[in-house]
């Protein structure tokens, strides 16, 4: 049976929809069903805990012929809970602001283009109380069941847009991408998500967040949808000549991710290679590159931080793109806050809290940053460019974590989603398969204005990808190899003299040959990992100390270069136990006592 039909039947259903004669009006209003959210217990509800409202806007009458079918018609579609719908309240998340606000005169302009275009609105979807977290739990209405990964975060702050689509519920849904707010969810529920170049669909009708940040932003399951429903919203040109296009690789940033790279990169890289039209994929630092060409960053960089370090830019850009947030969230916000003291859940009241009494010294740099972002991405990118990130550093959480973990989770996950947010452009993420059973989400970024580029870019891979995906999922484990002792520590040898000639690629080549014939030698581990620190290969470096530790637990080397690979991307917590372990066994080593000394001021 078709939702259509489903949805006709419920409409009949008396316990479901109550129908209140108002006589001033001479007309008939459906009211619906709210329904009220447990916070305890993950069974898996009816409706994933998606909606907080179920309605039915019909779409607009298909014009008669000549006029050609409307592009969305037989679609459904869910919004959340910061969009106008005529005669209803707003809710913005939040049962304060419902309760103080009335009920809109107007149908935000985006549903309304939509509805002409022929597709079915369904209902209202659970937000982040006043669109401000990322974690996509809301303690009033309850957080949606993430279908993928019932027990783990959905994300947000468009939590339940994405849930309604992963769980097959609607064919696409629209939500608001402020920080993150449609790519996250995206990411952990493992479907597309589109952040459009911003300013370029309208947010009239729109709650708004922080308006120099927000952008109207779409889920769906299969890119076709996905590119109709784009085209539809962007009002784009259905023909454009095709470019031949550049892929760039942030190494820097897979380097940031938990995620091995033979299960991101390495995919990328082999579909490009059999599509036409393609570029072989370039490689880069874009920590390195935004270090570069954002001299404003300077304000925003921490104290303790090394200024030629590009995981450090990045962090200066989150905290550029927070301050700026929280900035025009106090200016939109701060007198209702004030005067309602509304009721705020645990999960979003101090970051509201920090919001409303933070003080702005130097206001203009936010938007300088800004505006120098969106000419650094316009000089990389032109109209050919497609970047490659991943969406998110970490894998998802589990739902209910305790506060210092997502402390961390947002000092990992910012830099990475302040590359888009802060320059402007557009980005889809895409659902890359599982790691260590979470979901997977890579990202391609183009050129603000770019938008019919990026997804025409995403529906001519997509299927390769998945393809790809699936293949590098079901490979057999690697085959261990066997050698000769003498030989290996010969290649040993020549890795240690590649290493001294600054040959870092060569050594880590040396290296990995020696293992090969020899994976009981912690030293080889150990040696790689330095070659790994100079390539700026975190992730490997803290997996050859972490093996090299196993193998030898006085490996002193191998926890002074685990350390710094963990504080390279930000697990400060970590790293600091790590150069606490080199101490214990070397107490005088002045390498280990300035870095145990420089991370107790970082997580104090």
């Amino acid at each position: 049976m078709s939702l259509k039909a489903k949805m006709n039947i419920s409409v009949s259903n008396p316990k479901v929809w109550i129908v209140i004669g108002v006589s001033i009006a001479g007309v008939l209003i459906l009211t619906v069903e709210t329904r009220r959210r447990r916070l305890k217990g993950r069974t898996v509800r009816e409706d994933y805990g998606a909606f907080i409202e179920r309605i039915e806007l019909l779409p607009f009458p298909q014009p008669p012929p000549p006029a050609a079918k409307q592009p969305l018609s037989g679609l459904t579609f869910a919004m959340n809970d910061v969009f106008d719908v005529k005669e209803y309240v707003t809710g913005f998340g939040s049962p304060d602001w419902k309760r103080t606000h009335e009920k809109a005169g107007k149908t935000a302009v985006v549903v309304t283009n939509l509805l002409k275009n022929g597709a079915t609105g369904v209902g209202k979807t659970v937000i982040d109380e006043l669109s401000f977290g990322i974690t996509g739990e809301n303690s009033h209405y309850g957080t949606p069941t993430n279908p993928a990964m019932p027990s783990y975060i959905p994300g947000g702050s468009s939590s339940g847009s994405a849930v309604a689509v992963a769980a097959e519920l609607v064919d696409f849904a629209i939500g608001i991408d402020t920080i993150g707010g449609v790519r996250m969810p995206a990411s952990f529920c493992g479907i597309l998500g589109f952040r459009p170049s911003h300013g370029v669909v309208s947010t009239i009708g729109v709650l708004p967040n922080s308006q120099s940040l927000d952008t109207v932003g779409i889920f769906a399951r299969d890119p076709s949808i996905l590119h109709r429903v784009g085209h539809v919203l962007l009002q784009l040109n259905p023909v454009e000549p095709r470019r031949i296009r550049r892929i760039i690789v942030a190494d820097d940033l897979f380097q940031l991710s938990k995620v091995p790279q033979q299960k991101t990169v390495y995919i990328v890289s082999k579909v490009t290679e059999k599509l036409s039209g393609y570029k072989a994929p370039k490689h880069m630092n874009i920590g390195q590159y935004i270090l570069s060409n954002v001299p404003s960053l300077k304000y925003f960089r921490e104290q303790t931080s090394n200024l030629q370090n590009g995981t450090y830019t990045l962090k200066a850009l989150s905290s550029a793109m927070l301050l700026l947030q929280r900035y025009e969230f106090k200016t939109n916000h701060e007198e209702w806050i004030n005067t309602v003291k509304p009721r705020l859940g645990s999960d979003v009241s101090d970051s509201i809290h920090a919001a409303i009494t933070s003080n702005h010294e130097n206001i203009k740099a936010y938007y300088k940053v800004r505006t120098e972002m969106r000419a650094a991405l316009r000089d990389l990118l032109k109209d050919d460019g497609i970047l490659v990130v991943p969406t998110v550093a970490d894998t998802s959480l589990k739902l209910h974590s305790k506060k210092t973990l997502l402390t961390e989770f947002h000092d990992r996950t910012f830099p990475l989603l302040s590359i888009t947010t802060m320059s402007g452009c557009c980005q889809v993420t895409v659902p890359f398969g599982k790691h260590e059973d979470s979901m997977i989400g890579v990202s391609f970024i183009a050129n603000h204005g770019s938008d019919k580029f990026l997804l025409d870019t995403v529906l001519d891979m997509y299927q390769s990808l998945q393809v790809q995906v699936s293949a590098v999922t079901s490979l057999p484990p690697s085959l261990d190899l066997n050698g000769n002792m003498d030989a290996s520590e010969l290649l040993k040898e020549k890795g240690n003299a590649a290493y001294k000639g600054k040959q870092w690629n060569k050594a880590v080549t040396y290296y990995t040959e020696a293992i090969k014939l020899d994976e009981s030698n912690a030293t080889f581990y150990c040696n790689r990992a330095a070659a790994y620190l100079e390539l700026g290969c975190f992730q490997q470096a803290e997996e050859d100390c972490t093996k090299a530790i196993s193998l030898d637990k006085k490996n002193v080397k191998a926890y002074l270069r685990r350390g710094t690979a963990r504080e390279s991307v930000l697990y400060y917590k970590d790293a600091l136990q790590d150069f606490k372990h080199a101490l214990v066994l070397e107490p005088q080593n002045k390498a280990a006592k300035l870095a145990e000394k420089r991370l107790q001021k970082l997580v104090s």
